[in-house]
């Protein structure tokens, strides 16, 4: 899902947030249940001790072969349900780093806010699902400042800003988060876009520029349909799945989106902070495909190149 305890504080949400115009566009995706079980593997599909980073990898993993990656797919083009496969942005970047590591990645769908904890608890070894890296994930803060988990360790591995969706047309003339002031805008639960609309709306306030309303709602996908009612403003969410949204929800026809490149944040993944050597191993895998171009293909092949980082790096967030 800022450059600050969210992901960002002028704008932000962390997922470049969740569901995606997929489902707006009527297209098959998954709610966002904890006991969803969709996956998608990425190869090889089966443990390769030969691979060159294989012995990197902690015993557990290398035993049981596979990475469990804990995700939300329902954030077109980073990670939606297709066909009934997980697919995406981040879904081909773990096939990249798989073939790396040796070891197969499953990628399990559930609500974006309980994913940390999921992993914490040890339902995946992982979060991979357009996390912002903030300094409050990587100590287990609220948006308050109170501690409320161990904190987690991320490697580092897009850039994106924030993106604001607006109703084809732009009714009512958005082209900043200030032209919000006096409006609704409609986010979902648990993202740093949550925040980072909290935010603004206290920036609304000290300006006297009217109060800015904020609907929160389980899914992206369900913001997207409020502002395609008319019912709020904008719906913020990373740029690039703004991007996706706009370019394919009614064909293209429902919604049209609004960069914020000023305030870039990096998406990372997430790992558990007693669990060194698995983070390791993956920034040593990202930095290899880094390398070598499959990272920056499976980015374009997904329109998302402008997000591509230069190298893996561990809780660089802000």
């Amino acid at each position: 899902m800022t450059a600050s305890t969210t992901r960002r504080t002028t704008a932000a949400r962390s997922r470049i947030a969740a569901v995606g115009a997929i489902a707006v566009a009527g297209a098959l995706i998954l709610t966002g249940c904890g006991d969803q079980t969709d996956k998608a593997s990425s190869t090889p599909s089966a443990a390769n001790s030969s691979a060159p980073l294989f012995s990197k990898l902690p015993k557990k993993v290398q035993d049981a072969g596979v990475i469990k990656v804990g995700t939300d797919a329902t954030y077109a083009p980073m990670e939606f349900t297709e066909g009934g496969k997980i697919v995406g942005v981040d879904p081909d970047v773990a096939a990249a780093m798989a073939k790396q590591l040796g070891v197969q990645f499953k990628f399990e769908s559930g609500t974006f806010d309980t994913l940390i904890g999921s992993m914490q608890t040890g339902r995946s070894d992982l979060v991979m699902s357009s996390l912002t890296d903030t300094k409050a994930r990587q100590e287990g803060l609220d948006d308050k400042g109170a501690k409320t988990g161990a904190g987690v360790d991320f490697v580092d591995y897009f850039s994106s800003s924030t993106g604001i969706l607006v109703k084809k047309g732009n009714p009512q003339g958005i082209k900043t988060l200030d032209d919000l002031c006096g409006k609704t805008v409609a986010v979902q639960r648990g993202t740093t876009y949550e925040e980072s609309a909290k935010t603004q709306a206290e920036k609304c306030k000290t300006d006297g520029k009217g109060e800015l309303k904020i609907e929160s709602f389980p899914t992206d996908a369900e913001a997207q349909t409020r502002v395609k009612a008319g019912g709020a403003a904008a719906d913020l969410n990373d740029s690039p799945v703004a991007a996706y949204i706009a370019q394919t929800a009614g064909g293209g026809n429902d919604f049209e989106a609004i960069a914020n490149p000023t305030d870039a944040g990096l998406f990372g993944i997430a790992v558990d902070k007693k669990n060194t050597q698995l983070r390791d191993a993956l920034k040593e895998a990202l930095d290899a495909v880094i390398k070598d171009g499959t990272y920056k293909a499976a980015l374009d092949k997904w329109n998302a190149g402008s997000g591509a980082v230069t190298e893996a790096k561990i809780n660089a967030g802000s």
